[in-house]
């Protein structure tokens, strides 16, 4: 798969050869041509696998200060290519200076907390919808939700806007169980535990948000963010805050579906999951390449993007995040709108 979007080429194909005709960027599969776009219409290209760029257009692109990213086919960053006038190292003074803005720093988390409540509200309506008939802790739950994004908009400090994200993750994981079929006990809920999941639903989630964060550090480096500059989430060594908070707005919409869909359709059983020593629950090796094919595929669909209006592959949703929270913080936009579902 090829897209543009937001300027930059993102090339997903396996085996497509990228090169210089005139001033287009030619992408090839197998001899033929897939696409053909001006030069001065991309700021940059990011590919995903066994993809190759020729020398010229590598030098091309050096030469007029547009990047290119490297990734792995399952989305690991690897690399990155930026010229001498790259605005890299302006992007994250940027950043810097946002998050030394005490008011621009609300904005962000605000926004992204707003995101994040609102994919929640939706998970959970669309969960109530598929099952048929009204859930009223369901109901009660989405009620809450809408008033808690109705105080966001006053909330007047980071810590108001955190407590309000704590209030919103525990009124959606009190709902959460009863979006689970299941009559053998397997996939109980008895709320979330972290550090270490202690059943299987749990241990699933864990996993699922271990691989989303994973994306969004891509994400960030792929555009030229650092991830351990966040807004939300407090800045500790080692952590990646940013990446965090990029991965609030996706964790209902993506992760929380998926293990759902892949709980309900009795894709994974009890014999998937094993407790070690501390209580800790895992998923087995098989079981764990079963999600890992669900969640690549999961990643290859697309959807809507509500703000581009182009159809866009799951897996580069934090990638076109990452490039929108950066246009905000290079004063480029006037705010940042987080990803929502419908």
């Amino acid at each position: 798969m090829t897209h543009t979007l937001l300027n930059t080429l993102y090339v997903q194909t396996q085996g497509a050869y990228l090169h210089l005709h005139l001033d287009t960027v030619r992408v090839e599969v197998e001899g033929q041509v897939r696409l053909q776009v001006p030069i001065h219409h991309l700021g940059g290209v990011i590919v995903f696998g066994n993809v190759l760029l020729s020398p010229i257009l590598l030098q091309r692109f050096a030469e007029e200060g547009r990047s290119v990213a490297w990734f792995s086919a399952s989305g690991r960053f690897v690399g990155r290519l930026a010229g001498p006038t790259s605005g890299n190292v302006l992007l994250r003074r940027a950043q810097h200076e946002v998050l030394s803005d005490p008011e621009r720093t609300l904005d962000v988390a605000r926004w992204i907390v707003t995101g994040k409540i609102r994919n929640s509200r939706q998970v959970l309506l669309r969960g109530m919808r598929d099952l048929g008939n009204r859930v009223p802790a369901i109901e009660q739950a989405v009620h809450e939700l809408q008033r808690l994004l109705h105080e966001l908009e006053q909330a007047s400090t980071l810590d108001a806007v955190r407590g309000l994200e704590g209030r919103a993750a525990y009124l959606y994981f009190s709902a959460f169980g009863h979006l689970i079929r299941g009559e053998d006990g397997t996939f109980t809920w008895q709320g979330r535990t972290r550090r270490p999941p202690r059943d299987p639903v749990n241990a699933l989630l864990s996993f699922a948000y271990a691989l989303l964060v994973g994306d969004c550090v891509a994400a960030c480096e792929g555009v030229g963010l650092d991830p351990q500059v966040g807004y939300l989430h407090t800045l500790r060594p080692g952590r990646p805050a940013l990446a965090l908070d990029l991965a609030e707005e996706f964790r209902s919409a993506i992760a929380d579906r998926l293990v759902l869909s892949l709980i309900n359709r009795r894709q994974l059983q009890a014999t998937d999951f094993v407790v070690r020593p501390g209580g800790a629950v895992v998923l087995k090796d098989d079981a764990r390449r079963v999600f890992l094919e669900a969640f690549q595929r999961r990643k290859q669909e697309e959807v809507t993007h509500p703000v581009l209006q182009q159809r866009v592959p799951v897996g580069l949703l934090p990638h076109v995040q990452a490039r929108l929270l950066a246009r905000f913080l290079r004063g480029d936009a006037p705010d940042y709108i987080p990803y929502t579902i419908r």
